[in-house]
This record gives C-alpha cells, sequence and structure tokens, in this order.
C-alpha cells in the first residue's frame, strides 16, 4: 500500500471533543476502552464477571429499565443485570467502535447472533426484503436464503441493487472482501446504490486496519469478532458497528433473545484489539509474498488475492484440493480464520458446503478452491510446508488420473 494511503488510513476521527488533535488507529487499538483506567488506579481492564447487581432504587431502577425499553440507551448509573449490558463488554463495544469510526458498537455471543439481531431489528418494523450480493460467508447466505427468521433475499450483483430495492427492502448486504473468494466492491459506490435503505459490510476479512466501511457509507459494519478481533482462536463474538439509534434497537434484541457477550470473551477481545494493527499488517506481508510464490507456481492454476492486502488467500489448484490438505504439516487444515497461526481449509467442503452447490460456484467458489487464513509463522516455513503438500498432492493425484479443468470466476 503506498504510505501516503497508509498515513491517511491512520488517522483516525477524534471522537473527544477535549482532544486537540485526532490519535492514530494503533494507539486508539491500545487505549480505546481503556482511557479511564489510570484514573482508578488500573492498568489492565477489570473482569466484571457478575450477572446481577445490587440495588437499593426500587423506583429508580424502574425508570432506568423504562428508558431502556423506549430507546435501548445503555443505562445510566451502575449496571443492572447482565443481559441488559456487562461494563467489560461495554470497553470492548467502546474500542471497536472507536475503530471502525462510528458512534456506537454491539456484541453479541457470535457473528450469526450479531447479523440475526440485525434482521430482527428491520423485521420489527416490517422491512423483512434484504437485497444481498455474493458470496458471503456460507452461513450468512443460508440464514438469508432459508428465511429462518422470515426474510426474503434478492440476490444481485452490484450493478443490479438499485433496481432490486423495493418499499419493504430493510437491508443490504455485502461482504468485502468476500469470503471465501476474496472479491472486493466499491463499497462508496455500493452505498449510494442503497438510497436510504442500511447498507450493511462485513468487514470481518478487512478489519479496520484495511478499511472502515462506515467511511464509505455503510451505516452497519459487521465483524465476526471469533477472527482478527479476538485474534488468537480462543474466543467465539460477533459485533455491529453503528450509530446509536441502530444500537440502541440492537441492544433492545440481544436483551430480548439472550445473544449476550460472556465477560470473560469481552475482556479477551479488548486485549485482541490491541495487537490487531501489528498482527493484521505482519500477517498481510507474509500473505502477499505467499500470494506472490503462488501465482507463479504451475501447481495452481489461479491465485485470489485483495488489492487492500490482508492476510486471506484463496487459490484453485490444479491437483486434487483435499489431498492438499490431507498433506500439510505446519499449516492447520481447520475452519475459520484471523489466528496467529496459519489455516487452511476447502470452502465447498466446509465454511460454505451449506450453501447450494450451483449457487456456490455461480459466485465463485470453485470445488478447487482453496482459502488460508495467514498467520505470524515465518514465511519461508510456510512456503515450505505449502510447497510440500503441493507437491505431494500432485503426487497423489497423478496416481489416481488426470484432473478435470479448475473452474473459475
Amino acid at each position: 500500500m503506498d504510505p501516503a494511503i497508509r498515513e491517511a488510513n491512520d488517522r483516525m476521527p477524534g471522537y473527544d471533543e477535549a482532544r486537540i488533535a485526532p490519535r492514530a488507529l494503533a494507539t486508539e487499538a491500545v487505549h480505546a476502552g481503556r482511557d479511564d483506567l489510570a484514573r482508578q488506579g488500573l492498568h489492565a481492564p477489570p473482569i466484571d464477571l457478575s450477572t446481577t447487581y445490587p440495588s437499593y432504587d426500587s423506583r429508580g431502577e424502574a425508570a432506568r429499565i423504562d428508558a431502556f425499553a423506549t430507546t435501548g440507551a445503555e443505562p445510566d448509573g451502575p449496571p443492572v443485570y447482565g443481559r441488559l449490558g456487562n461494563p467489560t463488554v461495554a470497553r470492548f463495544e467502546t474500542a471497536l467502535a472507536r475503530l471502525e469510526g462510528t458512534e456506537a458498537a454491539v456484541a453479541f455471543a457470535s457473528g450469526m447472533a450479531a447479523l440475526s439481531a440485525v434482521l430482527l431489528v428491520r423485521a420489527s418494523m416490517g422491512l423483512r426484503h434484504v437485497v444481498a450480493v455474493r458470496p458471503l460467508y456460507g452461513c450468512s447466505d443460508h440464514l438469508l436464503t432459508a428465511g429462518l427468521l422470515g426474510s426474503e433475499v434478492t440476490w444481485t450483483d452490484p450493478a443490479g441493487i438499485e433496481e432490486a430495492l423495493r418499499p419493504d427492502t430493510g437491508l443490504v448486504m455485502v461482504e468485502s472482501p468476500a469470503n471465501p473468494t476474496l472479491a472486493e466492491l466499491d463499497l462508496r459506490a455500493v452505498a449510494h446504490a442503497c438510497g436510504s435503505v442500511p447498507l450493511l459490510a462485513d468487514n470481518t476479512f478487512a478489519t479496520p486496519v484495511l478499511q472502515r466501511p462506515a467511511e464509505q457509507g455503510a451505516r452497519l459494519v459487521l465483524h465476526s469478532a471469533t477472527k482478527y478481533l479476538g485474534g488468537h482462536g480462543d474466543v467465539m463474538a460477533g459485533v455491529v458497528a453503528c450509530d446509536e439509534e441502530f444500537a440502541g434497537r440492537l441492544r433492545q434484541v440481544r436483551f430480548a433473545t439472550g445473544g449476550v457477550l460472556h465477560p470473560l470473551a469481552g475482556y479477551l477481545l479488548l486485549r485482541g484489539l490491541s495487537t490487531l494493527p501489528v498482527r493484521v499488517r505482519a500477517a498481510s506481508a507474509t500473505a502477499a509474498e505467499l500470494a506472490g510464490r503462488l501465482a507463479a507456481d504451475p501447481r495452481v492454476a489461479r491465485v485470489h488475492y485483495p488489492r487492500i492486502g490482508g492476510a486471506m488467500i484463496a487459490f484453485e489448484v490444479h491437483g486434487d484440493p483435499h489431498e492438499v490438505i490431507a498433506c500439510v504439516d505446519l499449516i492447520t487444515p481447520a475452519v475459520s480464520l484471523g489466528s496467529v497461526d496459519t489455516l487452511i481449509q476447502h470452502p465447498a467442503s466446509i465454511s460454505h458446503r451449506i450453501v447450494d452447490a450451483d449457487d456456490r460456484r455461480g459466485a465463485g467458489v470453485s470445488d478447487r478452491l482453496l482459502r488460508m487464513s495467514v498467520g505470524l509463522e515465518d514465511v519461508e516455513d510456510l512456503w515450505a510446508d505449502l510447497d510440500a503438500a503441493l507437491e505431494r498432492a500432485q503426487g497423489a493425484t497423478a496416481g489416481h488420473g488426470a484432473p478435470a479443468a479448475a473452474v473459475g470466476h
């Protein structure tokens, strides 16, 4: 990435009017959500595991509950009950909102719980129709297609978004870079096509280190926080960054449905954010190098790597992708992504298996496609493992006859 562009992207808007100048992304990642610790005589954020809290003022509590029921605003004063909110989780929400450049963020027990809450908010307003662009994460695709929450979806390409809108359209959903092909969209153009309909952009792959969709017109920014935000493969969570009005509705849905984030998960996520820029940039540098080597390798039919960079690579092999999966040693064959170690998986068999095969292939998810989440290992060690796996897979394929041609976009 051009250093001037990176420097511009690194400057964050000021959220505290008392500040003289905005703080850089790396600084916000370390300090956001922790600004009050020194004044309390603390260094590490505390973990509040309480499920309920003492209250001797029942009348005051009733007023606070009434206010939450009306607007979904976080109750003033001490916490009330774990399903209404938690101080540790609130720190993570504050930090993520600062990194994404939004007024608020609302955390959930998983990325799918977060997406479900968004759909329920719009459905409660009589806006059940969704316009979506493939590919999306397989379970997001399935949730929309199956209509499990009463939603109806129209699938289209970016150029068809405006025409697909209806009076009852409550949401336009895109993912860029997309899972698993890493296809990129012009989010600003998409947001313009949405008109007054909220655009939800899944920013899981890019993270706010590489792009901030809210700055390009998205009203809602979705993360599977399980991935890069946590960053260590030990926490499951989801979060929506948005304006305060929508956040209030999301909190009401979270309270009613119980999809709350555990405080320990909130603590781990806040800790993960502090190293997010360093992790993403280091892994992205390794991924870019590996993508270049794979693109030049005759055993590889096609490589997908986004223009904005990132730590994800998708590539299609001439041989049997299942043999590659079976032959890696250092790299872990596993679903998920965004951890400190490198993971590889076959989307058509796992993450996107639940999507209809024709829809899957039509979205560019080839049966020969492998998706790799690059971690923080040394690039030469990773390449040695990939090289050996590709070689063994090619030998195994040759022993079973020549494969059919790879399916491209």
